[in-house]
């Protein structure tokens, strides 16, 4: 079990004082000697002598049901054991844009302890995030984890590194079976999946673009073999940073995209949030749905209907291959736990920063988010987890793990400014999925976008 239960113990990990706390040291000591405490918590028992917990933000992002959950578990589990440090859940509302509310904080100053990560590299150049420690580090496998180009580790996964398995077709079994229908081996199957559906009567698939992002849900599948191609040359960004791509490129699956659109996604999808895909689901008015949260997907299922047999799978290439993108442990594209800079500026809310990631990273509370429907990260201690296999569909999951067609690949781009550049994108192809834009027209402004974001560095 783990134990932190004194700031001394949490500053006595933290070894030699972080070059980011050593610069505020006078202040904090003039601080509690003004205030005769730290942070915003209370004592205990009324002891005026007691010491005082120290509170930290931690800001996240929401949509997803299991991960709400488990965020709510263990920052629960944690402040019920820790005598130093209280953390406050700071919630993103659903349908927020993350980058946004990024930009939105950082101009009000008004940076949380703990940030759930997105434009990782932007942040980290421009000074707004704070080293991990190594008492930190040390508890996670070093392959899921990267230092950035000064040395230093800025972020640390709050899931497994199973790429981008998560984003897969959850699906009714029950209905499959009923009408003798069978996974996609191929995208041809795919393609006479949707047919077969369509033509019972039934809506084939269900997708959300309330919020930006889940556009990629259905998106990244389609595209994966035409950014496959370009995995071992540094990914297909970096190819038309070069000149030897284009957006041009992409017209196929681009056309793909809104084929599927037009002819087979449940109406209604610009107003579908993500989460109310699994509604949709279970209330049969889609058989199949997209999703990016993997078993977190299945679960927030189980939950609402404990008796659908849910299933997932993932689109296959023509050649039935598998393309599943690798996670990204640096560049802008990652994502992850992270200490502000702002935090770092005062000792003590490093200090609980630092107390909570270590606890995070524990076997106890990686069991403890395998029981909520998570997939703890890549711990160390990773064969002491209690893997939580009961969750329908769950083994659908693991199996594509194991697949003998499943070929990882990279599409890193190293450009600082990436994230905003993506954002144009998914935004663009939304509005040419809702006929507000051709494909052609589509095309030219996502590369005139692009090529502003290379020349802006």
């Amino acid at each position: 079990m783990h134990d932190a239960t004194t700031r001394a113990g949490v500053r006595a990990r933290l070894g030699r004082r972080s070059p980011w706390v050593a610069g505020a040291a006078g202040l904090a000591v003039a601080a509690l000697a003004l205030t005769g405490c730290s942070g915003s918590g209370s004592g205990s028992d009324g002891d005026s002598g007691a010491q005082e917990k120290t509170t930290i933000r931690f800001l996240y992002a929401t949509g997803d049901e299991t991960w709400n959950s488990v965020v709510d578990a263990v920052v629960t589990a944690f402040n019920e054991q820790s005598d130093t440090t209280n953390v406050q859940l700071d919630p993103l509302p659903a349908g927020s844009d993350y980058a946004t509310a990024l930009k939105t904080m950082d101009a009000t100053g008004n940076w949380p302890a703990v940030v759930d990560m997105r434009d990782t590299l932007t942040y980290v150049n421009a000074g707004k995030l704070a080293p991990i420690p190594e008492s930190v580090t040390e508890l996670i496998q070093p392959e899921a984890f990267g230092s950035a180009e000064d040395g230093n580790v800025y972020t640390v996964p709050y899931s497994a590194l199973n790429g981008e398995i998560g984003l897969n077709i959850v699906y009714n079994k029950d209905y499959f079976e009923e009408n003798g229908l069978e996974v996609p081996e191929t995208y041809d199957d795919f393609l006479d999946l949707l047919a077969d559906i369509k033509a019972n009567g039934d809506a084939p698939l269900a997708t959300a673009a309330a919020e930006v992002w889940p556009s990629d849900q259905l998106w990244k599948p389609l595209a994966a073999p035409y950014f496959a191609a370009y995995g071992d040359e540094g990914g297909f960004w970096t190819a038309v940073q070069n000149g030897d791509a284009s957006i041009e490129d992409l017209r196929e699956p681009l056309q793909e995209l809104l084929d599927i659109t037009n002819e087979d996604v449940l109406e209604g999808w610009q107003s579908t949030a993500d989460a109310q895909t699994t509604t949709l689901l279970v209330n049969d008015m889609a058989v199949m749905a997209t999703s990016s949260a993997g078993i977190g997907r299945l679960n927030d299922i189980h939950k609402v209907d404990p008796d659908f047999n849910a299933g997932l799978f993932i689109i296959p290439a023509e050649d039935g291959t598998i393309n599943v993108l690798k996670n990204a442990v640096n560049g802008d594209t990652a994502g992850g736990l992270a200490i502000s800079a702002q935090a770092a500026e005062d000792e003590d809310e490093y200090a609980s920063a630092t107390e909570f990631l270590e606890y995070f990273y524990q076997v106890d509370t990686a069991n403890l988010m395998e029981s909520q429907g998570w997939l703890a990260p890549n711990i160390v201690a990773s064969d002491e987890i209690e893997r939580n296999t009961s969750i329908p569909g769950s083994k659908d999951y693991f199996a594509l793990l194991e697949n003998p067609n499943l070929q990882w690949f990279e599409n890193v781009s190293d450009l600082s400014t990436f994230s905003a550049f993506n954002t144009f994108f998914r935004q663009a192809r939304i509005e040419m999925q809702d006929g507000q834009s051709s494909i052609d027209d589509t095309i030219a402004k996502v590369q005139a976008e692009f090529d502003k974001t290379v020349a802006a560095g």
